[in-house]
């Protein structure tokens, strides 16, 4: 699959909004402690995404009822779904001037709710080239890993079950996907309200 652009000025996949703070101290004080020691710019790459997917539970497994959205608080709460993991890592890699940009897949939601829901991932740049990774973490089995030689995600998509991968890399958070996590009272709530499309 080719990966495009919403935008094709890099710079934007470099920038701070709402949503990826990655000016505010706690970001860069998380960013500034990654980076110590390592060599370059793709081994800090691998331990940001690292430290997100290990260390920030997603709220679906470990039952939290917070919902987070902004990168500072995902890194702050130690909390967030899948969209809110991806926010924390794209800004963990901007704050060390790393171009990274969010992308979307739609999976087969849960047994419970069923029908479909929009799963958030991260893209990075590198070598000229954006490389997709999933950081969300707690999927036994599923072998989801940094990897810029093919993709180590956590969920293949099934086109017989109506999955997709979506193309497009953007610079800030999908519209749809940020409104349905701003407003969402609690986390049981905003997994019956997340996005079943774009």
């Amino acid at each position: 699959m080719e990966l495009i652009q919403h935008t094709p000025d890099l710079s934007r996949y470099l920038a701070a909004d709402e949503a990826i703070d990655h000016e505010h101290p706690v970001v860069r004080e998380t960013a500034a402690r990654l980076a110590e020691g390592v060599a370059d710019s793709y081994a800090y790459a691998r331990a940001a995404y690292e430290f997100v997917r290990d260390t920030i539970p997603h709220s679906q497994d470990s039952g939290d009822p917070r919902v987070t959205w902004r990168a500072s608080d995902v890194l702050r709460l130690r909390t967030g779904v899948c969209h809110a993991k991806a926010h924390a890592l794209a800004a963990l890699l901007r704050a060390e001037d790393i171009p990274a940009a969010l992308c979307y897949q739609r999976l087969t939601h849960d047994e419970e709710i069923g029908g479909h829901v929009v799963h958030g991932l991260v893209a990075v740049r590198f070598n000229g080239a954006w490389h997709r990774q999933d950081a969300r973490g707690g999927v036994p089995g599923s072998g989801a890993r940094f990897s810029l030689a093919g993709e180590r995600l956590a969920f293949p998509v099934d086109p017989e079950a109506n999955e997709m991968d979506y193309p497009v890399l953007y610079a800030e958070p999908h519209p749809v996907v940020l409104n349905a996590l701003k407003a969402a009272p609690d986390r049981p709530r905003l997994w019956k309200t997340l996005p079943t499309a774009l």
